[in-house]
């Protein structure tokens, strides 16, 4: 969600089209009709305490008989949750088999190197175009740092450690990864970054969406079901936003789990409002671009026009008094005013290049 820290990205790959550790590409495309297994729930949500506020991120934690998988990290800050989680499966860290982020903003992927550096025998998945940042972060910091300072970003983020190149795997769109009884299939989705992808799960027949699939705090749930999308620098990108929620609930999943925050199940509803909102956010990129506004103007004139609708939706929803949760969605007002208006600066520049 949080996107101060994007930077130009390229593959990680080696010569004969392999992975950074030498495993030769295979892509298996999978149907995404197998009934899951029965039996108990085997994914596990982990309220990683971002900032210090509760069921605000979220880390999974997948069992898979005696190993297990992460999905997301949060930051370095939550590595004591996380580690927690481990023992709380009666489990070691040794069992951790995988750790797979589905983007690199620092919400996601920051606490990345210090949980390989805890789990010794996991290897990391990532988008071939995320890899790079987790094998060096070190744009991630000087791009996170200029926002924040040094001080605030340790406070943050805490170390963003590196991880060893021959720990990573690179996962291209609609490859599979057979795991004991799941099969995991990783799909490319932009919109909010364009170095994202999700991951269907076919034995609990889910989606672990990262931001690709919009955000609900468990705060601001109000009456009924309310995801909103993530805007924010400096990928947004309306259109390609709307083709991947659609390319999730094509998957015909029962649930997907959202790092922001938690399981949803009414998946119809949710995607209703996802492309409801992504259309009026696509209209307001197309406005902005017209006002011919610049700098702090356009940034304005977008947060003014989101505000209203957040208004809108708060007060239909009664949660107009809620201070907390009023105060919760600030930074996500702001953000995504902010990737409105840098998509904006985007396409001026591209149509100044032509």
């Amino acid at each position: 969600m949080h996107s101060a820290f994007q930077c130009g990205l390229s593959r990680a790959r080696t010569a004969n089209n392999q992975y950074p550790h030498g495993r030769q590409r295979q892509l298996h495309i999978r149907s995404y009709s197998l009934e899951p297994k029965k039996g108990p729930m085997t994914v596990h949500t982990i309220d990683c305490q971002y900032i210090d506020e509760p069921k605000v991120a979220a880390a999974y934690l997948i069992r898979e008989g005696d190993e297990l998988a992460f999905v997301e990290t949060n930051t370095a800050q939550a590595l004591p949750h996380l580690l927690a989680a481990i023992k709380g499966q009666g489990l070691t860290a040794e069992a951790v088999r995988y750790i797979i982020i589905t983007h690199v903003h620092l919400d996601h992927a920051g606490g990345a190197g210090s949980l390989m550096a805890a789990c010794p025998n996991a290897t990391l998945l990532a988008h071939p175009k995320a890899a790079p940042h987790a094998i060096d972060p070190s744009k991630l910091i000087q791009s996170a740092e200029q926002v924040y300072g040094a001080e605030r970003f340790q406070a943050l983020y805490g170390t963003l450690m590196p991880v060893p190149a021959d720990r990573v795997r690179v996962m291209e769109d609609e490859e599979n990864l057979v795991w004991g009884t799941r099969t995991l299939t990783f799909l490319h989705t932009r919109g909010h970054a364009n170095h994202h992808f999700v991951i269907h799960d076919s034995r609990e027949n889910g989606v672990f969406t990262g931001d690709a699939f919009g955000v609900g705090y468990p705060a601001v749930q109000g009456s009924g079901t309310w995801l909103f999308p993530s805007t924010s620098p400096t990928d947004f990108d309306a259109k390609a936003a709307i083709a991947s929620v659609r390319r999730i609930v094509d998957t015909g999943a029962d649930r997907v789990w959202l790092t922001h925050f938690g399981e949803v199940t009414d998946l119809a509803t949710a995607a209703d409002q996802l492309i409801d909102h992504l259309r009026r956010y696509g209209v307001l990129v197309d406005t902005a671009d017209a006002s011919n506004l610049q700098g702090q103007a356009l940034v304005d004139l977008c947060a003014k026009t989101i505000n209203r609708w957040f208004d809108a939706e708060f007060t239909s929803r009664g949660l107009q008094d809620n201070l907390y949760a009023c105060e919760l969605l600030t930074l996500d007002r702001d953000l995504n005013a902010q990737g409105v208006a840098f998509a904006v600066q985007k396409r001026r520049y591209k149509r100044s290049r032509v």
